[in-house]
């Protein structure tokens, strides 16, 4: 058998079992660059995504929800929430009766499925897709809020989750606020394309262990395991916290792998670097300098060069140094790349200059590999310059660069542990919204404000914004779906004090006013009043973002529009997006008239 080893894959071939020792050994293609390393000696085993679902149960519909559950299921159901403690004084759920909730139009059982990043450690957060059973009558799960659901593995051919008493263990629980299309009308069901039976739950995934992950020799040995475990253990050392070592032998042909702490939000750095250390230690100095010299005759293994130094960590750099201004392309970006996360500084003005002046896709890459160097001014001031880059990609990478880099300069504000709220100074106005990951509203120029005089009206007038040029406060107008009473507030035209005010929910502890609206409503809202024309900035959404990178790698001129970002003319989306959440997962819509709102702004996504 034959494994090849690509320039960027993970070797994922295991043999298959055979009763005779002999036959066990299997043969890894590995190119001259990768020769002496793990990857040259043994493959991963363990190393992918895992899809995990399960039912839950989605409260807070008004409604929407139902109450004719498959027997099956229902049963299940009512085991699982007598296990969580639901209907036991004890617990604090004692006025909460499970049989009572599943017959209540309040609530449906829904299905939750999410997919496990590979070699995910415990406490790793992912997004969650939820929909309701298709056997049940659910209209809309607008507004609700998904209850701790167990997810397990979902093994082979199976489309909904098993019910029986032999399942396998939980990997992973979901739980959280429904995301659906945030650009839809609420309550406005019948009335527009969207389809409400289906969203997604925000970094609700929560990984309750590690997934194992082990390494394969290709030749079964115990002296040859030993080494490998040596080499492994010496340059990933154990970490405070880390229970058992990196690698830890289990036989003569298998190693078991433990992700250490500093690596648990990035492990795919980390089954790089693991794949291309060195196998015998010594002499690091003398393998940079081969692995220099094979560079620059092979360029093509630009990759493979650049992680092999990395993992040889700083012994590598006076052999890398010297190419920082290289005249070719390839062996430039693998010595940068190599400096920058060996934290060498003499990288930092070479990156610099690439992130403000080079191509558009180096210009990625450089701010990418600045925003995790250690602390420096000059990176943390060129970053800020690049918040007011033409380029809404570049200052978008700059700004999230500048989040890791927890820079001082930005101010950020927890809404209600439902979304967060950054202020980023910028002469450029903006609106980001994200829609993967974790939930955030990000606002580009500390100023930003509504514009008067303003007589804005959402959502078939459940929300109403009126105000004249000079005045200190706008009236706020707005009344809650299935609420035939509406409530007024004055609020601050500051955008960033009308976001917090969206957002919170007025409560005894925290009595600010609030109009309680979930991540998706309070998006939504702003997008009407951009539309409208009253926010005077460009309006950007992450999936706008991923779309334009797209058709970037793809080679167009031209991007999709998201069906969301509809004309004031036209309310109802796109069917194929419509039927998928509005996420644009299962299809891309056909190209589409540029939007602007209003006249005043161009359009939100970026060319």
């Amino acid at each position: 058998m034959s494994v090849a080893s690509g320039c960027s894959g993970i070797e994922r071939a295991r043999p298959g079992p055979t009763p005779a020792r002999a036959d066990i050994s299997f043969l890894i293609d590995a190119p001259p660059v990768m020769r002496g390393t793990v990857a040259s000696a043994a493959v991963f085993d363990g190393y992918r995504p895992v899809i995990v679902h399960g039912y839950g149960l989605m409260v807070g519909l008004n409604g929407t929800g139902s109450r004719d559950t498959p027997p099956g299921v229902r049963a299940y159901m009512l085991a699982e929430m007598a296990r969580q403690g639901i209907g036991s004084e004890r617990s604090g759920w004692g006025h909460l009766k499970p049989e009572a909730m599943l017959d209540s139009l309040d609530t449906a059982v829904v299905i939750v499925e999410g997919l496990i990043p590979p070699a995910a450690v415990e406490g790793a957060r992912f997004d969650i897709r939820v929909y309701a059973d298709p056997r049940t009558a659910t209209i809309s799960l607008e507004g609700g809020r998904l209850y701790t659901t167990p997810l397990r593995p979902a093994l082979g051919g199976q489309r909904l989750p098993p019910t029986g008493s032999r399942q396998p263990f939980p990997l992973a629980h979901g739980r959280g606020t429904m995301f659906i299309n945030p650009f839809a009308e609420p309550g406005a069901m019948g009335r527009d394309a969207i389809n409400r039976t289906s969203g997604r739950v925000l970094h609700g995934g929560v990984v309750l262990k590690n997934l194992p992950l082990k390494l394969i020799l290709a030749t079964p040995s115990h002296s040859r395991a030993s080494i490998l475990q040596g080499a492994i253990n010496a340059r990933f050392p154990q970490e405070p916290g880390q229970r058992s070592p990196t690698a830890h032998g289990e036989s003569d042909e298998s190693l078991a792998i433990t992700v250490p702490p500093s690596y648990r939000d990035s492990t795919q750095d980390f089954v790089e670097l693991l794949r291309h250390t060195t196998i015998i230690q010594s002499g690091a100095e003398g393998v940079a300098a081969s692995i220099r010299r094979y560079l620059l005759t092979n360029p093509s293994m630009a990759h493979h060069a650049s992680w092999r130094w990395q993992a040889l960590g700083k012994r590598a750099l006076p052999q890398i140094k010297d190419l920082y201004d290289h005249p070719e392309e390839l062996p430039r970006l693998a010595a940068l790349r190599a400096g920058a996360k060996l934290d060498d500084a003499l990288v930092v003005p070479h990156l610099i200059e690439m992130a403000e002046s080079a191509t558009p896709d180096a210009r990625r890459q450089a701010i990418v590999l600045l925003q995790d160097m250690r602390l420096n001014p000059q990176i943390d001031g060129a970053l800020r310059g690049l918040l007011n880059d033409a380029d809404i990609e570049v200052r978008l990478l700059a700004y999230e660069a500048l989040v890791k880099r927890r820079d001082p300069y930005m101010t950020r504000h927890a809404v209600d542990d439902k979304f967060l709220l950054d202020i980023v100074e910028s002469d450029k106005p903006m609106i980001y919204i994200t829609q993967v990951g974790q939930p955030r509203i990000v606002l580009f120029g500390a100023s930003l404000s509504l514009e008067a005089p303003i007589t804005m009206r959402a959502w078939s007038n459940q929300l109403m914004i009126k105000g004249d040029k000079g005045d200190e406060q706008v009236e706020i107008y707005y009344r809650p779906p299935n609420s035939q009473e509406g409530i007024i507030n004055r609020v601050e035209p500051d955008l960033e004090e009308l976001v917090r005010f969206f957002g919170h929910q007025t409560t005894i502890e925290a009595p600010a006013p609030g109009l309680g609206l979930t991540y998706g409503q309070t998006v939504g809202a702003l997008h009407q009043i951009w539309r409208q024309g009253y926010i005077n900035a460009d309006f950007k959404a992450e999936q706008d973002r991923i779309l334009a990178a797209i058709v970037r790698q793809q080679g167009q001129r031209t991007i999709p529009q998201r069906p969301e970002f509809s004309t004031p003319e036209e309310d109802i989306p796109d069917n194929k997006a419509a039927e998928s959440g509005g996420d644009l997962q299962g299809a891309l819509p056909a190209p589409a008239p540029e939007l602007k709102p209003s006249g005043r702004r161009e359009a939100t996504v970026p060319r």
